[in-house]
């Protein structure tokens, strides 16, 4: 899902696409509430006034929160049971969270509030969208959420700076007390009333915005993956032939295989390199690494067109407890719990880990001497003086192992919270925070795959690789110079790795190639 740069977004009361939160948090685009979701907050809000005033019990109005819930409060101490609520639950600890994951979860939630569902008043969505549009970003610790109740206190921390309480980093990017970003922006803190703190915390917003970074993300890391792919069958003098579209759509019809498949078929049209031993090579058949590509990539790729379902769905819901419907009912219900994003988050981990291993199975079979079909050891220039890439297989070996380690699965686990009353979770949140992990990773290991490719290519003096792998190769060849003497070779890696995350590489490849998906 290739991301956007909307310079304005405006929020309905229905939901919001994959490109619009991107544009948001990632690229600070503007957002606006539409009128038809004014009219149904002003509705709802009603609704919420009229039992705020009331005797009847409805929960986080007139009631305390969780396990408290049978404690019934005045009407003179339900203004003050919001603050209360958002000042206890606002109990994170550890770093802050990368503020494109606090502006998505910001705008996720204020997407709720739009729809109408939540009883909010006006102007503390308006409050929140001010915040967007001013940049300012509240100091979110990373650990905190269960990820059922929703995000509580990612969540509340971002209430808190509403309120004028807490830390924020401002415009340029400088931590300082929400109360003086506010002011500087030329704003004002808002006062929270009946309902409205509950409002504010019971979503799946921070685990559902990681989720849809990590599907765009990964979509595009699919594709470097078949570009890496194809130069490691270059440079190890494997064959296109398995590639071919009648061995896999008319054969076994998954989806993702068949788009991987013709992006490496494409990817080695015209590559004197494969062209040269194809005639008369005695090997049967490549090895997995090589031949079974577009079956793995495929499936990652299927993996990410699932994910992406369960999140759209979740970007048209909206989730609250409890929730006002449109009869003016106050109803509560579980949908705050993470259970769907959480499983597609570990889903997407355990697809991205495995794409990441056999990419490195292909750049060590290039550094064998044994196993590379006559390239020096380790691709180095002089071997025995020189190590070449040596113990850059090492990083990504380590690389590939840290990602199966982050592969085994947040979700299967849950700690009972809030004296049994929140008795299952969905540790959603663990499950996001550890598939960004796993993306990143990913990108460097697959970096990796790329420097060693190019690498192999070059060894194959007297051949002419594809056009389209020699267009990545010469974008390589920009940051990362070819053969030679050893040198620091970390710098290097690191700008690979930049160049894989900046997308040049797969631009690069698309201008031989203008259909490679």
């Amino acid at each position: 899902m290739a991301s956007t740069l909307n310079k304005s977004v405006t929020l309905g009361t229905h939901g919001v696409t994959f490109d619009e939160v991107i544009a948001v948090a990632r690229h600070g685009a503007k957002v606006t509430i539409s009128p038809a979701s004014v009219a149904a907050m002003n509705a709802s809000r009603a609704f919420i006034e009229s039992y705020a005033a009331g005797g009847v019990p409805v929960y986080g109005v007139s009631t305390g929160f969780g396990a408290l819930a049978n404690r019934h409060i005045d009407v003179k101490d339900r203004t003050q049971l919001q603050k209360s609520l958002i000042r206890s639950h606002a109990a994170g600890v550890g770093p802050a969270v990368e503020q494109e994951v606090v502006r998505a979860l910001m705008f996720l939630r204020l997407r709720t509030m739009a729809s109408g569902r939540t009883g909010v008043r006006v102007a503390l969505a308006q409050t929140y969208a001010d915040f967007l549009n001013a940049n300012i970003t509240p100091v979110v610790p990373e650990f905190g959420s269960l990820g059922c109740s929703g995000d509580l206190a990612p969540l509340s921390h971002c209430a808190l700076a509403m309120m004028g309480e807490g830390r924020v980093h401002d415009a340029s990017g400088k931590e300082v007390a929400a109360l003086d970003a506010i002011k500087a922006a030329g704003l004002k803190p808002i006062g929270l009333e009946a309902k409205e703190g509950l409002a504010l915390i019971n979503g799946t917003d921070g685990m559902l915005g990681m989720l849809i970074m990590a599907c765009a993300d990964l979509a595009a890391l699919c594709t470097v993956a078949d570009i890496t792919a194809a130069m490691s069958i270059e440079g190890l003098l494997g064959t296109d032939r398995v590639f071919a579209p009648d061995l896999h759509a008319p054969l076994r019809p998954q989806v993702g295989q068949a788009v991987s498949a013709a992006n490496i078929y494409a990817l080695l049209q015209g590559s004197g390199i494969v062209a040269s031993h194809l005639e008369n090579d005695s090997r049967v058949q490549d090895a997995y690494s090589l031949r079974c590509a577009p079956q793995v990539a495929g499936a990652v790729r299927d993996t990410i067109e699932y994910a992406s379902t369960i999140a759209q769905r979740e970007l048209s819901s909206s989730i609250d407890n409890p929730v006002v419907l449109p009869d003016g009912r106050i109803e509560s219900n579980g949908n705050f719990h993470g259970a769907p994003v959480g499983y597609v988050l570990d889903f997407l981990a355990i697809a991205a880990a495995d794409l990441g291993s056999m990419a490195e199975r292909r750049t060590d079979r290039a550094l064998d001497q044994h196993r590379s079909s006559g390239l020096p050891p380790f691709l180095a220039h002089d071997p025995g003086v020189d190590s070449g890439l040596m113990i850059a297989q090492y990083t990504q070996a380590g690389l590939v192992s840290e990602n199966k380690r982050l592969a085994s699965p947040a979700s299967v686990d849950s700690i009972p919270s809030s004296a049994m009353q929140e008795d299952h979770v969905s540790m959603g949140w663990s499950a996001a925070r550890k598939l960004r992990k796993v993306v990143e990773n990913l990108a460097r290991i697959l970096a990796i795959e790329l420097v060693t490719s190019a690498r192999a290519i070059e060894f194959r003096t007297g051949l002419m690789p594809s056009p389209a792998t020699a267009r990545v190769v010469k974008e390589l060849r920009m940051v990362v110079p070819g053969v030679g003497p050893d040198r620091f070779l970390s710098p290097e890696l690191e700008a690979a790795v930049i160049l894989v995350q900046s997308g040049k590489v797969v631009a690069a490849a698309k201008e031989v190639i203008k259909d490679l998906r």
